[in-house]
């Protein structure tokens, strides 16, 4: 059956975004990685541009530990010993030793009592909300929480939602106060660290409002945090928000294998009761396959560095060339978000100059990411710039002088 009148319409919506500046484009495919030598970190080679090298500056590999070399051993030798895939679901028979060694791992990690580890951090989300809201449950949640977070809310369908200006404590407090009597069951989501700006969430304070209100629920308060970009990261020892926060401890932790450790998957973190709920409740944990053997011994060997003098040097690294990249940037007349997160935000506002500086940037040898409407508010047309654990202070200075001759 010919598909003429289907592919006109969807042709048609895919050109509008093209002239609204909005459409993602064509995907840009890496041929080679060139391993870092010397005063240069890794190369990139891209499909289509010949022998020319790239610097990347948009990766969530965070500690730059994909291309480490005990990461791959790691990683080989489960291969080798269990295979390239797990051959099923959990439940039938896709768990293996190393999948609960790693839940084990993360969970001691994080100080809770035990964790689970999903396919994607994105299907984590997904999981853990629609799982823990009922017909008797609100949500609330920051207006710039991740995709995943605003997809999770609208698949769990809840008996109300509310959503508060960004980090504002006291909008969060009042829409407390209003879902008192009409609720059991409160939700509260909230980034860690919001991807699109590197700024983050105060949890000490989220959670001294939440124990402020909590015994008017009859199921409790819950506070969720996906912090898929501070774990690892984030913090003295990379445990992200939380420990950046003064070692809080939120009801359910989410976070991902896949920015800074590097590798692949989700993962989600909390008490015995509620994991093994999960475990007994999640269709996307019970009916899909686990990420693979290799994989989580991979990032068995990323959480055993990040807890050694490596890991310690690794994150001093990180936190150093981000303020070098920073103080950079504003000496240049650029405007940015400041943190202590390695995403660094040049807010361009514009989105023809954004596209214009993406192209001239990719021109020079840099890969950097233009973030547009509608994924983030009118105004906020910005650069996502990411610094990496494997690149160095030359890498850095490299891309400024680059910034600097942009015209």
């Amino acid at each position: 059956m010919p598909l003429t009148k289907i592919n006109h319409v969807l042709s048609k919506h895919v050109e509008g975004l093209k002239e609204k500046g909005t459409a993602k484009g064509k995907e840009l495919i890496v041929n080679k990685i060139i391993k870092g030598a010397g005063v240069k970190g890794p190369r990139y080679i891209l499909e289509g541009h010949g022998d020319k090298e790239f610097i990347k500056m948009n990766s969530n590999s965070y500690l730059g530990m994909s291309m480490n070399p005990q990461v791959i051993k790691a990683e080989e030798t489960a291969a080798v010993e269990f295979g390239v895939g797990p051959g099923a679901v959990r439940f039938i028979s896709g768990t293996h030793r190393v999948h609960r060694d790693l839940e084990k791992k993360l969970a001691q990690f994080h100080g809770r009592d035990d964790a689970m580890i999903f396919s994607a951090a994105y299907v984590t989300i997904l999981s853990v909300i629609s799982c823990l809201t009922t017909a008797e449950t609100i949500i609330i949640s920051d207006e710039l929480n991740h995709n995943c977070i605003i997809n999770g809310v609208r698949l769990s369908r809840p008996a109300d939602k509310m959503i508060y200006k960004h980090l504002d404590m006291k909008e969060l407090e009042e829409q407390i106060k209003k879902s008192i009597g009409k609720a059991k069951r409160l939700l509260i989501i909230t980034d860690g660290i919001f991807s699109m700006r590197g700024d983050y969430a105060p949890l000490n304070e989220i959670k001294l409002i939440c124990e402020k209100y909590d015994s008017e629920f009859a199921e409790n308060i819950i506070l969720i945090v996906d912090d898929s970009h501070g774990v690892g990261a984030f913090g003295e020892t990379g445990r992200g928000t939380e420990e950046y926060s003064g070692n809080v401890k939120v009801d359910v932790l989410i976070g991902t294998m896949g920015k800074a450790y590097g590798v692949n998957g989700g993962y989600v973190t909390s008490s015995q009761e509620i994991i093994t709920y999960l475990r007994e409740s999640s269709p996307m944990y019970i009916y899909s396959n686990p990420i693979t053997c290799s994989e989580a011994a991979a990032v068995h060997k990323v959480l055993d560095i990040l807890d050694s003098s490596e890991g310690t040097k690794t994150l001093t690294h990180l936190r150093a060339l981000t303020k070098r990249f920073e103080t950079g940037l504003k000496s240049l007349g650029f405007e940015i978000i400041e943190s202590d997160h390695p995403i660094v935000p040049l807010m361009v506002r514009d989105t023809e100059k954004t596209s214009s500086l993406v192209k001239y940037l990719l021109q020079n040898g840099v890969i950097a990411t233009g973030l547009n409407f509608p994924v983030v508010p009118k105004g906020d047309q910005s650069i996502r710039f990411q610094i990496n654990g494997d690149h160095t202070e030359a890498d850095i200075d490299e891309v400024l002088n680059i910034l600097k001759n942009y015209k």
